[in-house]
């Protein structure tokens, strides 16, 4: 069983690989596709490395608090801005894709993992592991932007070279990232301290990283994104290669 998170990881690298050689439904399908097996990696990598606890309070923060949190921004613009999903993730519930929740549990999991080997102490593992999720979005809100499958209605001020995507977006995901992982830390407890066979997720988290400043700075013509989201993200990501490499 330890090798399914592995075999999981190998299935969601082939997908994203495969999503700036393919465009409109196809495209469209692997997004969908890469999101579904992201989130089963996580939440298996979670109960199989530290039991029901962890998997069932990743799944009542990241996933229940994500559609919550999506729900809320649809209705009343807050705390992402005015926005709207149109058709091209699935099925919508109060006007958020039913993906759209499934993405905040792929990657919470990884983003606290990574922050319990560069950080001491619950306060400081969640401000590292909310900053790394909220830079994340450097690179995943101009991408899907661009593809059309979500947009702002008043996406000013930007960061330079990233139109379409409002600052208060990225303030929007950072508040709520510090929440979710605050919860998270809870909820779990003991169950989120650092151990061995966290490799997948570790690896998921570095290649994130790295594949989406490739992706964004040479496949899919996003060069300010792959800047703001290589430095940011960066920051919260690199720091993890020293410590691995004591460990």
């Amino acid at each position: 069983m330890r090798g399914v998170p592995w075999f999981l990881l190998g299935c969601l690298i082939l997908a994203q690989i495969c999503y700036p050689l393919t465009s409109g439904g196809v495209r469209a399908g692997l997004t969908v596709a890469t999101v579904l097996i992201g989130v089963l990696l996580s939440v298996t990598h979670a109960l199989l490395s530290r039991g029901v606890r962890a998997g069932v309070a990743l799944v009542a923060t990241a996933t229940l608090g994500g559609f919550a949190v999506e729900a809320i921004g649809v209705a009343t613009g807050f705390p992402f801005g005015t926005y709207d999903y149109s058709g091209q993730l699935g099925p919508k519930v109060l006007g958020v894709p039913l993906i759209i929740p499934l993405a905040w549990t792929w990657m919470a999991w990884p983003a606290w993992l990574a922050a319990t080997r560069v950080a001491r102490g619950r306060t400081a593992r969640i401000v590292v592991a909310a900053a790394g999720l909220a830079a994340w979005d450097l690179f995943l809100d101009p991408q899907m932007v661009a593809e059309g499958y979500w947009r702002w209605h008043d996406p000013v001020p930007a960061l330079p070279g990233v139109p379409g995507v409002p600052i208060g977006n990225y303030l929007g995901w950072l508040g709520f990232a510090l929440l979710l992982m605050t919860a998270l830390s809870f909820a779990a407890g003991s169950a989120f301290e650092e151990r061995a066979g966290d490799g997948p997720m570790l690896a998921l988290w570095l290649w994130t990283y790295g594949s989406s400043v490739l992706a964004h700075a040479v496949f899919l013509d996003l060069p300010a994104s792959a800047a703001w989201g290589g430095v940011l993200m960066g920051a919260a990501v690199l720091p993890l290669l020293p410590r691995l490499r004591r460990t």
